[in-house]
């Protein structure tokens, strides 16, 4: 068994709460922009919100709560995708004393009937009529449900018309009424193995989560300088944190719905931070090879990219990079890296990943870019990171050390377990699965991990997702299925082989690449995945990306063959989780027929 723990670089005030932040940035930094509101769709404008307007929304907003009879301790459910109002209406909820229940907005209406009803939530504010329709549909059976807001439907105005009358004194008493050790939110897990669990996450959580990462990181978060886009949805754990650590640091936050303008939004932005998910660094990274290939400037494109990777390990091993990598490197930083950092918009030198693995390839490509994303891991049990890089000395394909003021351990079945203020006190009217979760305070996160000398904490799979071949070997997915995934024309890949005599793999195409591979290729236009999954050529493209995969594996473990799916896999038919987890029971039932076939012949 090994354990590792820093010490607290931030001390969790005892009496207070989240709302006691944007009470002293407006004291502190009433003219600082700590928030920008998009005024329009792709590219757009931004208009800056100071510390002291920001106070003033919130409050606004927070008395016409009060006013249509939110109490302290109520829960208010949230669903929309992530904008500025959904940071300004969580901090109102809060300043009302409530509770607030995130729910993604791709949620269906049972979804949205199991949380509102499991979390009692008394009222919701809603991003759009159809969102209202979808709440409106189970609201029979949702007793303590007494009002739904919508925001395009000018919610805030609303609100801020029916508190007219409240004092601001009544909101800072109502906002007031939470300590630390209270209730801040309920947040449900993305139920890959079930029906989602209501993890309850109090101040104190967010306290100590974000005012250590933001301590541990603090070049990166300066008030007045830095600034951070997100858009990754808030109703997650990770997005959330990021609107918290922004609002405590505090930098200027903007929010956009989703990655599908993320580019012209980077260009309009220029965050010097960016918080993502692996896909999206990939995405980045396929895109510029793309673009490089169509102009004819593919093999200049992969000579600077490899020169990059060269240049990142050399970096990180005795005696750094050579003279003639460090000329090469210069050579590319002009033709190619200054570029690909203006893509990012341009101020940004820093990232931060989460939520599976980057892998050591991305993660040394984008550092010798001159664009360094620190891995990091977290679960919503553990209010997001639980462990990261830090800024000054990254161990790339490592998650990190363990949050400052935390714990990690590694049972002695290589299970990763958490300790420390940022983990959770429990799922909510749940008492069996709290007490199988947590033991003595130690959190069991079902994954497994090792820990190497200096405390950085390497992930290696899921517990629940050890495949076990008809062989005996155990085989951990994550691995493989990562590196496969890194390539550009692969969007998903699911490992198989439980009980099976050797691993096998479902694989989805990405619909954009595929159009560019197919049109390179002299394939008909229009063709897709289902007309082009028993090509000679596509299928060799694929088995690179296998072989690949299975270099980062040793041969029992490696994938022997693969089924290229007609479809992908898609959230609404249940095959991932809105935080694009897989849910690996569903795949299996509904291509049943397709792992049969790696095996029939």
């Amino acid at each position: 068994m090994r354990e590792f723990s820093l010490p607290a670089l931030y001390e969790v005030p005892a009496d207070g709460n989240l709302t006691d932040l944007i009470r002293r940035n407006a004291a502190q930094h009433p003219d600082v922009a700590v928030m920008a509101r998009k005024e329009d769709a792709a590219g757009g404008t931004w208009t800056d919100v100071t510390a002291a307007r920001f106070l003033e929304e919130v409050r606004a907003a927070a008395k016409g709560l009060i006013a249509r009879g939110v109490r302290p301790g109520d829960r208010v459910a949230l669903i929309s995708r992530t904008r500025y109002e959904w940071v300004q209406l969580d901090f109102a909820i809060w300043s009302a004393g409530a509770v607030t229940v995130p729910v993604y907005e791709t949620s269906s209406p049972e979804q949205i009937r199991w949380i509102l009803g499991d979390s009692g939530a008394v009222a919701a504010i809603v991003e759009g009529d159809a969102h209202a329709k979808a709440v409106a549909s189970v609201q029979a059976e949702l007793p303590d449900l007494k009002h739904v807001w919508i925001i395009e439907g000018d919610a805030v105005a609303e609100l801020t018309a029916a508190g007219a009358d409240v004092s601001d004194e009544a909101v800072d008493a109502a906002g007031s009424t939470a300590k630390a050790d209270d209730l801040a939110t309920i947040v449900y897990t993305s139920g890959t193995t079930g029906r989602p669990k209501g993890c309850m996450l109090t101040h104190r959580n967010f306290f100590a989560e974000c005012g250590n990462v933001v301590e541990r990181l603090k070049p990166l978060f300066r008030t007045g300088e830095s600034s951070v886009l997100l858009f990754l949805p808030a109703a997650h754990v990770f997005g959330r944190m990021v609107e918290v650590a922004s609002v405590l640091a505090p930098i200027r936050l903007g929010c956009v719905p989703d990655i599908k303008n993320l580019t012209d939004d980077l260009a309009t932005f220029r965050p010097t931070l960016i918080l993502g998910v692996p896909r999206v660094f990939e995405k980045v990274y396929n895109s510029a090879r793309a673009k490089a290939q169509a102009d004819g400037k593919g093999r200049i494109f992969d000579r600077a990219a490899q020169t990059a990777i060269d240049y990142s390990r050399a970096k990180a091993g005795p005696g750094g990079p050579s003279l003639g990598l460090r000329l090469k490197h210069k050579l590319f930083d002009v033709l190619v890296y200054g570029k690909l950092r203006a893509v990012l918009g341009g101020r940004c030198q820093y990232a931060i990943s989460g939520g599976a693995p980057l892998g050591e390839r991305l993660g040394h490509f984008y550092s010798g870019i001159g664009f360094t994303v620190l891995e990091g891991y977290g679960l919503t049990e553990s209010c997001a990171a639980t462990a990261f890089n830090p800024w000054d000395r990254q161990k790339i394909g490592t998650v990190g050390q363990p949050l400052p003021g935390s714990k990690v351990r590694i049972d002695d079945d290589g299970e990763v377990l958490l300790h420390g203020e940022q983990v959770f006190t429990g799922y909510w009217k749940n008492e069996a699965a709290t007490a199988e979760a947590l033991t003595d305070g130690w959190f069991h996160t079902g994954d497994i991990g090792t820990l190497d000398e200096d405390g950085y904490l390497a992930i290696t799979g899921r517990k629940k997702e050890i495949l076990v071949t008809a062989g005996g070997k155990n085989v951990a997915p994550a691995v493989i299925e990562d590196r496969i995934r890194g390539h550009a024309l692969v969007a998903e890949c699911m490992v198989v082989g439980d009980g099976r005599p050797f691993v096998g793999a479902l694989v989805t195409l990405d619909e954009e690449f595929l159009g560019r591979w197919a049109a390179d290729h002299g394939k008909p236009a229009g063709s897709t995945a289902a007309s082009l999954r028993d090509d000679p050529e596509l299928l060799a493209e694929v088995q690179k990306a296998v072989d690949d995969g299975n270099a980062a594996v040793s041969k029992a473990e490696s994938v022997r063959k693969f089924r290229i799916l007609p479809s992908q896999f898609t959230e609404e038919a249940g095959h991932i989780t809105p935080s694009l987890k897989l849910k690996r029971n569903v795949v299996a039932k509904d291509f049943a027929d397709e792992i049969e076939a790696i095996y029939r012949s």
